[in-house]
């Protein structure tokens, strides 16, 4: 008898690490455009974490935004 439950965790989680790479990506590229670190995109596959990373992103000042006028 062959056991086909290592195949099936193994395409999910091939499955995880893509959709995880896909959610990971554009939030690494808009914290570095803003001057953050793009490590703290990673934050966004933690759940709450990430709605909490969000609050500070939106109300924190952005150093590549330093010297600029505030609109």
């Amino acid at each position: 008898m062959t056991d086909h439950t290592t195949g099936l965790a193994m395409r999910e989680l091939v499955i995880l690490v893509l959709v995880a790479a896909v959610v990971v990506w554009p939030f690494c590229r808009v914290y570095s455009r803003a001057g953050w670190s793009p490590w703290v995109g990673l934050l966004m596959v933690i759940p709450l974490v990430n709605l909490i990373t969000l609050w500070v992103f939106a109300y924190a000042q952005w150093p590549a935004l330093q010297g600029q006028p505030r609109p």
